[in-house]
Parts: structure tokens; C-alpha cells; sequence
């Protein structure tokens, strides 16, 4: 946001998030970016009164889909990883680029909606990427006016591809039919990929591409190689899904003879623009070798517990010197895009992994993750913080609101008590986008009669997939079930502790 006149934002308290404290501060924006904070003499600016509210820097979300808007309540609530995955043409398939573009507004409505000003967008498309969807997607972020990196996740394996146990373990004719399933050739999605990053329409300090292999046993090793190679070549984010599930990470073990972050350390695929979401069965080594390759992790606490996937070692990361960022993951797969909540679970969770309280996930600590950590991560320069320098990603939580009466700690009382319901305003790069509960960027009331009736529409249409899905669930989770129960060499749920 250029050319326009300074503002002047007076009488609201400013989030310190070194300090945790919110003492009283004018901040002045220009040009989109904060250029000053303090008591301010700018009778030139234009004035916008922040009595009685604490602003705090928009939270970034490190992880997430785009394609899981229009999926809400479709998932059942008991789903393991690979039974969810079963289901993903189901839920994704039939999709015209309007449905695209309608899912994706709705997650960046929603993220806004709970103060979430950026996002790492990990969107599929069914039944294989496109330049038109790619910029749909984007276009949606665009005309919420939110940042994102939009990263079309790209396959050259089935889910019974990449675990052969699976396979062998489905009777006939249902074996069949999951071999006969196939991806196209991973070199037709990179084309298809390279025109999309070369044809990118969007403002790409606002709105810029990425690189996102699915989950790594669902890609050829030639595959992670070239994806790897055309982030490097055009200076973008490469994310993936990594060691998420207990399968995976014991499937990485059978089929490499080492665990995945290894062997993708081995294939020269770790480096500084590399992200792994989830990372919860991790080993230690893992996080020493991604560290040391100034890799980073999203750390997903919603959709982790929503799938019974497990609880991260955030601390062991944080202890490493391992880039942590915060997300929500998918509507479908953590029913929100609340960034408030996934903070808040990040340090509860914490709590989880030993009685030695000092190792718990502070609230500041967690906050930071979900700002300047996520921020790192998807490679935007300056956000994440209120400081001059910085753009003004700034949300506005009203004071007079329950979580904040009586008002003594700022930090807690934001990162343990809010849940976005005292939002005021959002402002992103010095353009208010949400004031009064109005989202001033999209017509809310004709998105929801156009997801309404595009949700109709695909249950209709994708039925008979739905029906497969469910015929072969029954395989599907007696193996997760036994994978879920094998030995592993590190512990990340309550039954697997010594």
C-alpha cells in the first residue's frame, strides 16, 4: 500500500512481545509499513482512535489448504491420516475453478475473521494441478487482501503406492482396483507448475507461489529432486507433508532402510527454503539434521490431535535451533482456520510431553511461534512483528471483551484466553480489511449462497467416489490400526510412552 496518506493510529496499547506488556503507543504507517512507534507528532496523518483496545501483530499461519473451505463437515470424526487420504477424491474431486476459488475465500475469510493475516496454502486440485486453479487460489488471497504463499501440492504416487503393506493387505477385486489407480508423470505437474510460477498474475509481495510435494512417499525420488531443484531456481518456499503419520514414518523405514528425513538429506533435498508440516515422529537425529540444514517445521496441534496423529516435540525442535512455525492445517481436517486456537493448543500441549514445567511451551514462546516463527517460514520479509520496519499486520482486539477483564497479563490473557471473538479490526498492510465485524473485501452473504450451492452440487456429483471410499475404508483402517500399533523408536502418543 504506496502513495497514500500516513495514519496515525492513537490510544491503543502495543503488544511488546518481548516483554509481554501493552503499554499505551501512537503507531504511525506509511506507505503500508510501520514507521514509528511511540508518542507521535504527526498532525499531517490521517488519525484512526484505538481507545480501549490492545493491537497485537497479525498471526501467520504456517500451514494450511485451501481446498478444505468448501470441505468443512465432510470428514467423519473418526479418521486416522490414511483413512482421511482415502477419502480425498470424495471430498475434492469434480471441482470447477470457481468452486476453486470459492474454497480458498473461504479459509482466508475465516483467517482473517480470527487474525490471521498470511498463510502457507497448500491446495489440491483433482485430479491433477493447473495454471487456471494455481491463480484462482490466489486470486481468492488477493481480493481478501491477505498475504500467502500458494503452493499446488504435486504426487507421482497413489496412497497405495506408497505403501505397498496396504496393498498387499486389500483382498480381491478391491486390490485391483487400487493398483490400477495411477498419478500422471511428475514431469507433467512440474511443467505445469513452472508455467504457473512464470505466468504468476499476483502482487508478489503480497501473494506468491510455492513448491509443495504432497508427503514425500507419495513422490519418486526423481520427483523430490526436480521439485527441489525448480524451488532453488526460482527462490521459492518448498513445503511438505513430513513424518506426520506413525505409517509414514515406519513406511520411510522399510522402504529406505533410514527414516525420511535422512534419506531426503541424502538426496540433497533439505536446505533453507525447505519446510516439513506436522513433524511429529520425528527423531532425534531428524531434528538435528533439518537444523543443521536451516530447515524448518509448521507445527499443526489442531488437525495433529483431530487425526490422532500425535504431539510434535516442539521443545526438542526449539532446543536444536529448528525454525518453528504454527498452523491450522485444513477446515476439513481441524473444522477451522483459528489461529488463536492452534496457539493456544501448541502450549498446552506441551504440557504433555514431561512434568518438567520450565520445558512447557510459555505463552510468549508460543506466541512467537505463531508470529515472527511462521512468518520466517514462509519467507515474507518483515511481518510478524509490531516495530518499525515492519508492514502493519496489525489486529485490533477490544478490551472490554471477557478475556480481558480485569486486564493484567496481555500475553496470557491473549494467547491462553482469546479465540478471535474480540476482533475490532484487522489491518494488512495499512489497509483495514475487517472493522466493526465486517469483512470489508468480500461479500460474505454471496459467498455462502455460492458454497452452499457448490457444496450441493459436489456431494451430488461426487457420490459414487464417496461410496468407493467408504468400500474400501475397511482395509484402509485395519491397516492404520496395526501400523498404528507397531513398534516405532520414538514416542509421540499417550499409549506408545515406556
Amino acid at each position: 500500500m504506496t502513495g497514500t496518506r500516513p495514519l496515525k493510529i492513537t490510544g491503543g496499547r502495543v503488544l511488546d512481545s518481548k516483554t509481554g506488556l501493552a503499554p499505551h503507543a501512537d503507531i504511525l504507517v506509511v506507505d503500508g509499513a510501520i514507521a514509528e512507534i511511540g508518542t507521535i507528532d504527526a498532525q499531517a496523518a490521517e488519525t484512526l482512535d484505538a481507545s480501549d483496545r490492545l493491537l497485537i501483530p497479525g498471526l501467520i499461519n504456517s500451514h494450511t489448504h485451501a481446498h478444505g473451505g468448501l470441505g468443512r463437515g465432510a470428514v467423519a470424526d473418526r479418521v486416522p491420516l490414511e483413512l482421511f487420504l482415502n477419502g480425498n477424491g470424495a471430498i475434492n474431486g469434480s471441482r470447477t475453478l470457481e468452486d476453486k476459488y470459492i474454497s480458498a475465500a473461504l479459509s482466508a475469510v475465516e483467517s482473517i475473521r480470527r487474525g490471521c493475516t498470511a498463510a502457507f496454502d497448500l491446495f489440491v486440485e483433482i485430479p491433477a494441478p493447473s495454471v487456471e486453479g494455481a491463480h484462482a487460489v490466489g486470486q481468492a488471497y488477493a481480493d481478501a487482501g491477505m498475504r500467502a504463499v500458494v503452493a499446488p501440492m504435486l504426487a507421482d504416487r497413489t496412497l497405495f503406492q506408497a505403501f505397498p503393506a496396504l496393498l498387499d493387505a486389500i483382498p480381491e477385486p478391491h486390490r485391483s482396483k487400487a493398483a490400477a489407480m495411477a498419478m500422471q508423470g511428475f514431469e507433467v505437474s512440474l511443467a505445469t507448475l513452472r508455467r504457473t510460477i512464470e505466468t504468476w498474475p499476483h502482487d508478489r509481495s503480497m501473494v506468491r507461489p510455492g513448491v509443495a510435494p504432497t508427503i514425500p512417499l507419495h513422490a519418486s525420488d526423481e520427483f523430490l529432486i526436480a521439485a527441489s531443484r525448480l524451488a532453488r531456481e526460482t527462490g521459492l518456499r518448498f513445503q511438505t507433508h513430513l513424518c506426520e503419520s506413525k505409517p509414514q514414518a515406519i513406511a520411510a523405514r522399510a522402504r529406505y532402510g533410514c527414516t525420511m528425513v535422512e534419506h531426503l538429506d541424502r538426496l540433497g533435498v533439505l536446505g533453507p527454503e525447505f519446510s516439513g508440516a506436522h513433524g511429529i515422529w520425528l527423531e532425534p537425529d531428524d531434528i538435528k539434521r533439518l537444523a543443521a540444514n536451516g530447515c524448518a517445521v509448521a507445527h499443526n496441534p489442531p488437525s495433529n490431535l483431530r487425526l490422532g496423529s500425535g504431539v510434535a516435540a516442539v521443545r526438542e525442535m526449539m532446543d536444536a535451533g529448528l525454525c518453528v512455525g504454527i498452523g491450522t492445517d485444513a477446515t476439513n481436517t481441524s473444522d477451522g482456520q483459528n489461529m488463536f486456537e492452534a496457539t493456544r493448543l501448541a502450549s498446552f500441549l506441551s504440557r504433555l510431553r514431561g512434568p518438567d514445567f520450565e520445558r512447557w511451551l510459555s505463552a510468549d514462546e508460543a506466541f512467537a511461534l505463531a508470529t515472527e516463527g511462521s512468518a520466517a517460514l514462509l519467507g515474507f520479509d518483515k511481518i510478524g512483528k509490531l516495530a518499525p520496519g515492519y508492514a502493519a499486520d496489525i489486529v485490533f482486539l477490544r478490551l472490554d471483551a471477557p478475556n480481558f477483564v480485569p486486564f493484567r497479563n496481555p500475553m496470557t490473557q491473549t494467547v491462553f484466553g482469546e479465540s478471535g471473538a474480540s476482533i475490532d479490526k484487522v489491518m494488512i498492510a495499512g489497509r483495514t480489511v475487517l472493522a466493526d465485524g465486517k469483512l470489508l473485501t468480500i461479500d460474505e452473504a454471496a459467498l455462502r449462497r455460492k458454497a452452499e450451492a457448490a457444496a450441493a452440487r459436489l456431494d451430488a456429483v461426487n457420490a459414487g467416489a464417496a461410496s468407493a471410499a467408504a468400500e474400501m475404508s475397511k482395509f484402509v483402517g485395519t491397516f492404520c490400526l496395526a501400523h498404528g500399533s507397531a513398534p516405532c523408536p520414538v514416542h509421540r502418543r499417550m499409549e506408545d510412552a515406556p
